[in-house]
């Protein structure tokens, strides 16, 4: 059974994007989405329209979703805490500190993502080495994290004083709300290479993050180098947040809440997990998106909409964690 609930929420972003490619300012009926896809007879208008506007979006949006969730269920897995996601280890203050760099200096599409992503790679990095130095033990991680993402968000602070207020200023704030509303075929190459390898050695590494989620000397015992597998899996699952904003901007609350619905469904072992998760994702970004691009007049950042829903089902969640462990003592 929870076979099945896999194989549903794996392909569920399916019917979600081709309900996408239908909606928008220029609505587009099922048999033109058709034709348009498999070369058939349609007009020029729509045929672009979906595959050189339409199409690269809602692809950009599934392998977000895909990499936020399968990295944020790593994570709760790695560090054995139901509350964390990426942020937890300045990946995405990271991001957002060289993407306003990029924005500052050298505001070109390409050197914000390029940016984005080293600056993402720079916070886990600067986490990994505070971790390593004390121990690089679950807790130590946790608080390096905490102190990279508090450091890069004060740094960020001080790239939006200094900006233009006029011009950078709102390029950044922007950007840093979320969306995907410029990405286009191009941009789709860079995220797919990054997200194939993430996505890839999870999926054949899903038994070693069984064994993570053990004590450490349960772990070893088992056959399993802990403290170097945690390493290379953070490192991993920082690939997968990193490229996601970089093209995508600051979307939160995916990482979190996602693995959490995923796991309610087909259980803990990663086996089924990271491959429910990753559809479960990528299918609500892809909705998300297109609620964004189409509810009003002018695009809704993606990144309030996830915050509108993240913030009340986390509340949920915080409740019910207190609630199984006993009350706020």
């Amino acid at each position: 059974m929870r076979s099945r609930l896999t194989w549903a929420l794996l392909l569920l972003p399916l019917p979600v994007a081709f309900f996408a490619l239908m909606v928008g300012r220029y609505p587009i009926s099922p048999g033109e989405v058709f034709a348009a896809l498999t070369g058939g007879e349609v007009a020029e208008v729509v045929r672009q329209l979906i595959l050189r506007i339409r199409l690269p979006r809602i692809g950009a949006a599934a392998l977000v979703g895909a990499n936020l969730a399968v990295a944020g269920a790593v994570y709760q897995g790695v560090f054995r805490n139901p509350l964390v996601e990426g942020r937890l280890l300045g990946v995405s203050s990271g991001a957002g500190l060289g993407a306003a760099l990029a924005l500052l200096l050298f505001p070109q599409p390409a050197m914000i993502q390029a940016l984005a992503f080293a600056g993402g790679l720079v916070g886990v990095g600067l986490t990994a080495l505070l971790g390593w130095a004390f121990g690089a033990g679950v807790l130590v991680l946790v608080i390096a994290g905490v102190l990279v993402d508090s450091f890069l968000s004060a740094v960020l602070g001080i790239v939006k004083y200094t900006a233009d207020p006029l011009g950078t200023l709102p390029a950044i704030t922007y950007w840093l709300l979320g969306g995907l509303g410029s990405v286009r075929v191009h941009d789709l190459l860079p995220l797919g290479i990054a997200s194939g390898v993430g996505l890839t050695f999870f999926l054949l590494a899903r038994w070693r993050l069984n064994l993570l989620t053990l004590a450490d000397q349960e772990g070893e015992a088992l056959g399993v180098r802990v403290r170097q597998t945690r390493f290379l899996v953070v490192g991993m699952g920082t690939l997968l947040v990193a490229s996601a904003v970089s093209v995508s901007g600051m979307v939160g609350w995916v990482g979190l809440l996602v693995p959490h619905a995923a796991r309610a469904v087909v259980g803990p072992d990663y086996a089924r997990l990271l491959p429910a998760a990753a559809g479960l994702g990528a299918a609500l970004v892809v909705l998300l998106d297109t609620i964004a691009r189409t509810l009003l007049t002018a695009e809704i950042p993606l990144g309030v909409l996830t915050g509108l829903l993240g913030a009340p089902l986390f509340l949920i969640l915080f409740l019910r964690f207190l609630r199984e462990r006993g009350g706020w003592r």
